[in-house]
């Protein structure tokens, strides 16, 4: 467990998927932030290393089957996005929104940071459902046709940047909702539910904290596999 230490978070998570379960429990970003080894992480989010290293040896010892994310085809990978993490947020957005609505306007005096996570999670919303559209219309096309091509050995009528401009738009808009949801997590004091908030209030908290370890997962599968193993394919090509 101890070659983990230098590992970056995004790679212990590309390998060992069950570890996202861990580093959402020590507040630690695989997706974004990914890039980060789990030292580092660690100690710049005062976190005790070795409390992690023992959850993550319990997690990985489990006999459970995960998916091997990183040896799906590109196909796969984008179809598993698109039907367990698109289709989730399509079907939350609304539901989460008319539920922070309803407890902003019946609970705001009491609760004033739910009316700022109300106007932040509104432009979570608009913000998800532009980018969504962009992967599926525009993004998600290019790089199967890119993947069937290859392994048809036809002719590649790409240049790489119609695939690495439209990624760094993705990543951005990855930080910018990454971002707005940890701005939530603070104002909820880390989704906590109090003892006198109503149903629809604990629901809505505990909607909020399910979407943003959604998203994390959904963010760390574009960023860490889908979008390198894509531009990887241009080094097996001339364009």
């Amino acid at each position: 467990m101890n070659n983990l230490k230098e590992q970056s978070l995004a790679n212990i998570v590309t390998n060992h998927f069950q570890a996202a379960q861990v580093f959402e429990k020590y507040n630690l970003d695989f997706c974004c932030k990914g890039k980060k080894t789990l030292a580092i992480a660690c100690d710049e989010n005062r976190v005790d290393m070795e409390s992690v290293l023992t959850d993550l040896a319990e997690v990985l010892q489990q006999d459970e089957q995960v998916k091997d994310f990183n040896n799906m085809s590109l196909e796969a990978l984008i179809s598993y996005i698109i039907l367990h993490h698109h289709f989730y947020v399509k079907q939350s957005l609304p539901n989460i929104l008319s539920h922070i609505e309803k407890v902003s306007y019946k609970h705001g005096a009491s609760y004033p940071y739910m009316v700022e996570v109300l106007n932040i999670f509104e432009q979570v919303n608009e913000e998800m459902i532009s980018h969504m559209q962009k992967e599926e219309m525009i993004l998600f096309p290019r790089i199967r046709a890119i993947e069937s091509a290859l392994s048809f050995n036809s002719n590649i009528l790409m240049n790489k940047s119609e695939i690495e401009k439209p990624i760094e738009v993705m990543e951005t808009e990855h930080d910018f909702v990454g971002e707005a949801l940890a701005k939530i997590k603070v104002l909820t004091n880390n989704y906590t539910i109090l003892d006198e908030m109503c149903t629809t209030f604990k629901i809505t908290i505990a909607e909020l904290k399910e979407f943003e370890e959604k998203l994390h997962e959904h963010v760390h599968l574009e960023n860490n596999i889908l979008f390198p193993k894509a531009k990887n394919l241009f080094n097996v090509i001339i364009v």
